[in-house]
């Protein structure tokens, strides 16, 4: 016996057409339930953009985080971990701000902080004087000048004080005007614009 063929070949694209439909709908509706089931209901989650500090850490390998030691008058004196890329400002935020009787002035809040770093708000009139104790006989002394006496040399800025800094922290007192060739960024030129400015 053989199959009856339809006579219309309209009528069976239709039928066609509509059978294909059908199985998308239920593709369809199948992915819907399995989304469904393995999504956790009543949670979401917000990817933030890294910071550009934390971007350029990421990069370079460096460690994305820094520990400061904040102390004086603060709301809560401590060890904070920061981002690498913060400043002065960013932790006396997170050590919950100035307390009264602080002097905000004392602090440089624009500067870059670097890991191990020590920062203390003084109380108004408390701070030591800039540069104290660091020029002698007009001379910049390399073993106990701060930040900011360093940054009165010429080319020495912010991130160039921090460095001279840290190599003094990493290897001891400067034995010789010439130790300053090892630090990072200091090369002959530089060198010779300072040699006359600084002493040990």
């Amino acid at each position: 016996m053989s199959a009856r063929l339809d006579p219309d070949p309209r009528r069976a694209r239709v039928r066609v057409g509509v059978g294909a439909a059908l199985m998308l709908a239920l593709a369809a509706l199948g992915v819907a339930v399995f989304i469904t089931a393995v999504t956790p209901r009543g949670t979401s989650a917000v990817i933030d953009a890294p910071a550009p500090a934390e971007t350029a850490a990421a990069i370079s390998g460096a460690s994305a985080t820094i520990y400061v030691h904040i102390l004086g008058l603060v709301a809560r004196p401590g060890l904070y971990e920061l981002s690498d890329g913060a400043r002065a400002v960013d932790a006396v935020a997170a050590a919950g701000g100035f307390l009264e009787g602080a002097d905000p002035e004392a602090v440089n809040l624009a500067r870059f902080l670097v890991d191990g770093e020590q920062l203390i708000v003084y109380a108004e009139g408390e701070a030591p004087a800039v540069g104290s104790g660091a020029v002698v006989g007009g001379k910049v002394n390399l073993n106990t000048a701060d930040a900011a006496t360093l940054e009165t040399l010429p080319r020495i800025g912010p991130a160039m004080a921090e460095r001279i800094l840290q190599w003094r922290e990493t290897n001891g007192r400067f034995t010789a005007i010439e130790d300053l060739l090892s630090v990072s960024g200091i090369g002959d030129k530089t060198f010779e614009g300072l040699r006359d400015l600084v002493t040990v």
